[in-house]
């Protein structure tokens, strides 16, 4: 009977001994899968069934254009990002060392900047149908024909010049760790430069191009600005439409599913695509690339091809912005401006801190458990940074009222004072869908810097009689904190240019450097939107120059 009850006893305190590093890990894990657990759950069991509606109507027409989109501007910013990666790796012309960086610029320019900056370029009253009706002597739009701009067209050049730096930084990197006998071999063989692309470059950079298509369709999906400013119906402006101006949070959901459906598949078929295919990394002492020297014509035509998207992708935007900025001395005053400047500052700042400090807990919490779930969890959360924030926003606003009504209502039984909406009312909303959105780029570079310690170290740590947390705080911090100030400075910027996430989820009255930008290019006042704009250039310009750093 004692040695019963012993046992009992034992079980007992092996059921109570909990691991709170397994637990924090679950509990990260399911907040950020939460949003789309909502959103799934909505389109599955709506209050009103719009299916019907929608499909006979405008879901054809919101599908069609998002997947025209999707598809062009991944075709052209990997034609840009890929030829521009091979020319700078692998040749040398004017420029090249210059245009090697000078490529990696347009991320620090949100495309919807980009859109605006472009429409005041070419519109009617812009400078060059003014430069041209000059020359030509002609009077009105009637003389002459020009492109139309704000159309579907103008929308993928603007996407594709603003996102071909994913496909070029994981391109260019892919090539850059390749061995130069490869390509010499292929050279003695009688391979010209362009059979030295197609048939040795192109197949062992394709899971780098791959993965940079994947992030920019991502993106081209999330989009707002640009799709909204070229009256192009997507399904995140379908989101926007039938949840603001129709009222119907259920359809909302519903066409957010048809997204979470379509950037699944696309995850699927990229990793289908390269199910059977293995690619290994040269040795470490493998022989570098030796550059081939392109002068006269050659080198000109190198050097334009690789000028046009940076041309196209900052210099264009940030010169037109720059302009109107400069010319707008009452935009720099307005107070509208320098709250919008505090509530990005401390929204991005407290949304970066949190999901790098949560990825830190869920990775080395995955690390420490022996269990399954945590370790089955990790890939699932970084479907946050697949899904819009438009979709992330339907995900969070709805549950999130609910509870907020249902807590002011409990506060005011006992207190009898107004609380209002705690959640709701404030920035908790706008900065909760920041962290979900970018929480994979913090968890990659969290799982990348942890994977780089020699595992010698914590085991040495752990045998002297440093806790879990002692080995994280005196071990691993000090080794990886170069891995969490490019996190800390990517989710960042990200969280600076955020758009959709923001317009649906703040409070009233709260603006950030995105919105504002938004609200005044709307009303198509450039002029009030540049000094806004400007520091949203600003602030991701010193990112990617840290980042490119960061990649010498």
């Amino acid at each position: 009977m004692t040695d019963q009850n012993a046992q009992v006893l034992a079980g007992r305190r092996r059921v109570v001994s909990v691991d709170p590093w397994s637990i924090g890990a679950v509990v990260i894990a399911g907040l950020v899968m939460l949003p789309i657990l909502v959103v799934v759950g909505m389109a599955l069991f709506p209050a009103e069934n719009v299916w019907p509606h929608l499909i006979s109507t405008t879901l054809p027409r919101y599908v069609m254009n998002t997947g025209v989109l999707m598809v062009c501007v991944a075709a052209l910013a990997a034609a840009m990002g890929t030829g521009a990666a091979w020319l700078v790796t692998m040749y040398r012309f004017p420029g090249a060392r210059w245009l090697e960086w000078l490529l990696l610029l347009p991320l620090a320019i949100p495309a919807y900047v980009g859109a605006y900056a472009l429409v005041d370029f070419l519109e009617y009253a812009g400078p060059v149908q003014t430069l041209l009706r000059q020359i030509f002597g002609w009077s009105s739009a009637r003389d002459y024909w020009f492109p139309e701009i704000r159309s579907r067209g103008a929308a993928i050049l603007v996407l594709s010049v603003s996102l071909y730096p994913y496909v070029y930084l994981l391109t260019r990197a892919a090539l850059r760790e390749q061995s130069g006998g490869t390509y010499e071999v292929a050279r003695a063989l009688g391979a010209g430069p362009f059979g030295r692309f197609r048939r040795v470059g192109l197949p062992l950079a394709r899971p780098a191009i791959a993965a940079g298509c994947a992030i920019v369709m991502m993106e081209t999906v999330n989009d707002f600005g640009v799709v909204e400013f070229f009256a192009v119906q997507t399904l995140t402006t379908g989101i926007f439409s039938v949840w603001l101006e129709g009222g119907n949070a259920g359809g909302a959901a519903q066409i957010s599913s048809v997204i979470l459906v379509m950037i699944l598949f696309l995850m699927g078929m990229e990793k289908v695509s390269r199910r059977r295919m293995r690619f290994f990394n040269p040795p470490r002492h493998s022989r570098p690339i030796t550059k081939i020297e392109l002068t006269g014509l050659q080198g000109l035509l190198a050097m334009l091809f690789c000028a046009v998207p940076f041309a196209l992708g900052f210099a264009l935007p940030t010169a037109v912005i720059g302009y109107h900025a400069a010319d707008a001395t009452s935009g720099w005053l307005a107070p509208g401006l320098l709250r919008a400047l505090g509530h990005t500052l401390s929204a991005g700042g407290i949304a970066a801190f949190v999901t790098v400090t949560a990825a830190l807990f869920l990775v080395y919490g995955v690390r420490l458990s022996g269990k399954q779930l945590p370790r089955l969890l990790l890939p699932v959360t970084t479907l946050g940074y697949a899904a819009p924030g438009a979709v992330l926003a339907v995900g969070l606003l709805i549950p999130m009222a609910a509870a907020d009504n249902a807590l002011a209502a409990f506060l005011e039984r006992f207190t009898e004072d107004r609380v209002g909406l705690l959640m709701t009312g404030s920035a908790f909303a706008v900065i909760y869908a920041y962290c979900v959105r970018f929480f994979a780029i913090a968890q990659g570079a969290a799982d990348s810097a942890f994977g780089r310690v020699t595992p010698s170290l914590p085991m040495a740590a752990r045998s002297l009689g440093r806790s879990a947390r002692g080995t994280l705080v005196e071990v691993y911090l000090p080794l990886i904190r170069g891995s969490i100030g490019t996190a800390l400075l990517l989710v960042f910027v990200d969280c600076v240019k955020e758009l959709p996430a923001t317009l649906l989820l703040r409070p009233f009255g709260f603006n950030t450097l995105a919105t504002r930008v938004y609200e005044k290019a709307s009303l198509e006042n450039i002029n009030d939107a540049s000094p806004a704009a400007l520091l949203v250039i600003g602030v991701g310009l010193v990112a990617v120059l840290l980042l490119a750093r960061a990649n010498r």
